[in-house]
């Protein structure tokens, strides 16, 4: 942890950005995730943009240190666990053992369609696989063993 490859963070705070904006939209799961809370198009851009986009990269990057912290703490995770699929395996783990009970839980308790939640767990498994990946992989590049001559 004593050298940060900023970019893998920089990258990894923006991820949920950047999947947001593509699966969110109506062409994808847009309009799906927008009728599975009763919500229009209209209603759906009211909010206060630059806040939300301010909330949005902030906490993107508590999540991407929270990532970053949580692929280097076991024994013996260097050399051969320097891996994009490695990040990603913990990005999954996170996803499936706590992102998805959270929603489940909410979900129930705001009386909210099946759809809607796995609408939001599948978002958060894609997120959260890709900033694992690119945070193990850029952070770990170093002690991949590479052949001779590079």
């Amino acid at each position: 942890m004593d050298d940060i490859n900023w970019l893998s963070m920089i990258l990894a705070t923006l991820m949920p950005l950047l999947i947001g904006f593509l699966y969110y939209h109506k062409n994808v799961f847009g309009n799906v995730w927008m009728d599975s809370v009763g919500m229009t198009e209209n209603q759906a851009k009211k909010p206060n943009a630059i806040v939300t986009l301010i909330v949005a990269i902030v906490l993107s990057f508590f999540l991407s240190f929270f990532l970053l912290n949580f692929n280097n703490s076991g024994i013996n995770q260097e050399g051969d666990f320097d891996t994009f699929a490695h990040g990603a395996w913990h990005g999954t783990f996170i996803a499936i053992t706590t992102v998805a009970p959270v929603i489940v839980v909410q979900g129930f308790f705001g009386r909210r369609k099946w759809k809607h939640m796995l609408i939001n767990i599948l978002y958060w498994i894609i997120t959260l696989v890709l900033m694992g990946g690119i945070l193990d992989s850029m952070n770990h590049w170093q002690n991949i063993p590479m052949p001779d001559g590079f």
